[in-house]
């Protein structure tokens, strides 16, 4: 497992985000790879199941796509993406070796009854993935933002760190406020 280095200039991380529409079958998930000086040097696309429980597989595929020994960490938008799709943070993490991370912004006291809800005859399954992911930490940004984050492969505070380091207003990391807009834009083409 490879450490954040934060005092490192221009530490690379793949930022991943996800659009799509209640009619869609897929979500596009965009990724790009972003310096904490802020500058764009990679990009890729892949797609999950809106619904489905293969959003941790798409990811991994996005990273393994990338080919790039450069990245130092992976900043993931939302845990539970797609309609109910359940990233495994833990599992990408071990997998590929780097910190991951992902962020929500809004406090919550679950999704369990929303997921019995919509998959009644299936829930179980999922039940057991989002419960595999534990609690949420709740961090303030030097911004004065609240974010809520799991993290694995770094403490809370080299994530709280880092996660400084790349918002530069609001509680959104810039990384990430990029790749929510090309994903949302790509969704957009494929629908027109």
């Amino acid at each position: 497992m490879r450490h954040l280095h934060l005092e490192k200039q221009g530490l690379r991380g793949l930022a991943i985000a996800e659009s799509f529409s209640q009619t869609s079958k897929k979500s596009v998930l965009s990724g790009i790879v972003m310096s904490t000086d802020l500058i764009i040097d990679g990009f890729v696309l892949g797609n999950s199941t809106v619904g489905g429980d293969d959003a941790t597989e798409a990811i991994l595929s996005m990273y393994e796509r990338l080919s790039r020994p450069d990245i130092s960490f992976l900043l993931i938008s939302g845990i539970v993406i797609s309609l109910y799709n359940i990233v495994d943070v833990k599992k990408i993490s071990e997998k590929i070796g780097l910190p991951v991370i992902g962020v929500t912004y809004e406090d919550s006291k679950g999704i369990e009854d929303v997921i019995k809800r919509h998959f009644p005859k299936s829930y179980d399954s999922k039940l057991a993935k989002y419960s595999k992911l534990g609690t949420r930490e709740k961090i303030t940004l030097r911004t004065s933002y609240d974010l809520y984050i799991r993290n694995e492969g770094c403490t809370v505070s080299e994530a709280t760190h880092l996660l400084d380091k790349l918002t530069l207003q609001g509680s959104v990391p810039e990384p990430v406020s990029y790749t929510h807009l090309r994903a949302h834009e790509t969704e957009a083409e494929l629908v027109c």
